[in-house]
């Protein structure tokens, strides 16, 4: 483990290697599971007030399930997520004509309706942030559902860590990642 602030991070994303075939899974992350997307506190304003924003580009199963879960709602361990379409896919998701489930959220993001990509928890996968008592842990999430994204990122030599450095940043700051790669950097000499 590597300790930076107050964050213990992972070896693991040193150690492994990743990067997204959307083309092999078709966003199977946003499906899969028995629960939605974990949100941060402060996102939860965020896609209240986006929502009308995105709504276009929702399917009528996603808005259905919003308008009558809410934006987010609480998990069992109460805990902030993105509510589900009848206990399955996140419903902030859309598919393309082939299957591929996208994000909603990211795709009013990228048609220049709103200024925020996705939840961070979904930009940092395979990254999970746990709170802890006074830390947060910083790990490495295995699912058989991302081994393309494995053998990917494998071939590319691309760090989990690398693969996350933008939402690494969003989540953390720029000093954290410069930190970061220093603790790499004298774990590799």
């Amino acid at each position: 483990m590597i300790q930076i602030g107050k964050t213990l991070i992972s070896e693991a994303i040193i150690d492994n290697e990743f990067a997204c075939n959307l083309s092999a899974c078709k966003g199977e992350c946003c499906v899969a599971g028995d629960s939605g997307a974990p949100l941060d506190p402060e996102e939860l304003t965020i896609l209240e007030t986006i929502y009308p924003k995105v709504k276009p580009f929702l399917r009528p199963e996603g808005i259905a399930a919003i308008e009558a879960q809410g934006t987010h709602i609480m998990s069992d361990f109460e805990e902030p997520e993105t509510p589900l379409v009848e206990g399955k896919e996140c419903a902030y998701v859309n598919f393309t004509e082939n299957g591929t489930a996208l994000c909603g959220i990211e795709t009013a993001y990228r048609a220049g309706e709103i200024d925020f990509k996705k939840p961070v928890s979904c930009e940092l996968y395979p990254i999970r942030v746990q709170k802890l008592t006074e830390l947060h842990a910083v790990n490495y999430d295995r699912w058989d559902i991302c081994s393309d994204a494995c053998t990917l990122g494998k071939s590319l030599e691309m760090p989990v860590y690398k693969f996350t450095k933008n939402a690494l940043i969003r989540k953390f700051g720029e000093e954290w990642y410069a930190e970061l790669e220093q603790a790499v950097e004298e774990i590799n000499t």
